[in-house]
């Protein structure tokens, strides 16, 4: 966690020492080379400030300039009015994931939602990400994540075949790529409703972000895990909890890398596992290939 602080720039006044004769009229009509209205204004914020034992939403009035995303104006509240507020960030690129947060009730980036989104009369609240237990402020536990991703049983190099002799058709390629583009913010995890309403599901789902990962493995063509006994398929649904997903696609609703969850992830391997569990003749290809083998 590391609780930035925005400068305040300086000022300093100047004063003419010799008079100068006065514009003529069309030199108060025309704005000077260079010269721009001032775009600043006062927004509403409601800020949760609190820990695990409990808190409440703040009020502040803060400035805002032309250009500002949500995370300039949480440093200029740590910068001006509240030096202990605690908040999550890295990079302010959106590459990172650090600064995930709930803005007006929806998971984003604090540093890629731009103040502009908002009307200036409008009152902006920010709080901490639901779905995980909070640690302080803006700043949650997300460790649940990491525990599903050791869960996860990483790729299996494919039989005989080098380190450097991989070699896959470009559509495989891209399809790798766009799951992997995930930046690990955590924001499809807590938007899901299957552990953003029930706690309880969190020690038998994995959730949109690692199913995500499960599906670009088995659908990953030098991925050597059938051979070794790993089905994922099978682990998919049954230690994994594909099956409480209901494709309700607000995990892609919410991805600020606009990967495809659903479309692209979770359908596709839900229809890989019923294939493999229902139908006829998977069943019967699986049952031959047992009886040769054996």
């Amino acid at each position: 966690m590391s609780a930035s602080t925005t400068p305040t720039p300086s000022t300093s006044d100047s004063s003419a020492s010799v008079p100068s004769p006065g514009p003529s009229p069309a030199a108060e009509a025309a704005p000077s080379a260079g010269a721009t209205a001032s775009t600043s204004y006062e927004a509403k914020f409601k800020v949760w400030r609190g820990d695990a034992e409990g808190g409440d939403l703040k009020d502040f009035a803060v400035e805002v300039n032309e250009g500002e995303v949500v995370l300039d104006i949480i440093h200029r509240l740590q910068a001006t009015q509240a030096s202990d507020l605690a908040v999550r960030w890295n990079c302010k690129a959106g590459k990172c994931g650090s600064c995930s947060a709930e803005i007006n009730g929806r998971p984003r980036l604090l540093c890629m939602t731009r103040m502009s989104t908002f009307s200036r009369e409008e009152t902006i609240t920010v709080t901490p990400l639901r779905a995980f237990p909070v640690v302080r402020d803006l700043v949650t536990d997300v460790s649940f994540n990491y525990q599903k991703a050791r869960e996860v049983p990483a790729f299996v190099p494919p039989p005989g075949v080098a380190a450097g002799e991989y070699r896959m058709q470009q559509v495989d390629v891209e399809r790798s790529q766009e799951f992997r583009k995930c930046i690990e913010c955590f924001l499809c995890q807590d938007t899901c409703h299957v552990v953003r309403d029930h706690e309880e599901n969190k020690t038998s789902f994995a959730g949109p972000r690692f199913l995500m990962r499960v599906a670009e493995l088995d659908m990953h063509p030098l991925d050597g895990a059938e051979e070794t006994g790993l089905d994922r398929k099978r682990t998919a649904q049954d230690e994994h909890g594909l099956g409480y997903c209901n494709i309700t696609k607000c995990c892609t609703e919410v991805c600020p890398e606009n990967i495809k969850i659903t479309d692209n992830a979770l359908i596709p391997l839900k229809e890989r596992v019923a294939d493999k569990k229902y139908d006829p003749l998977v069943w019967l290809g699986d049952k031959i290939r047992r009886r040769t083998s054996g």
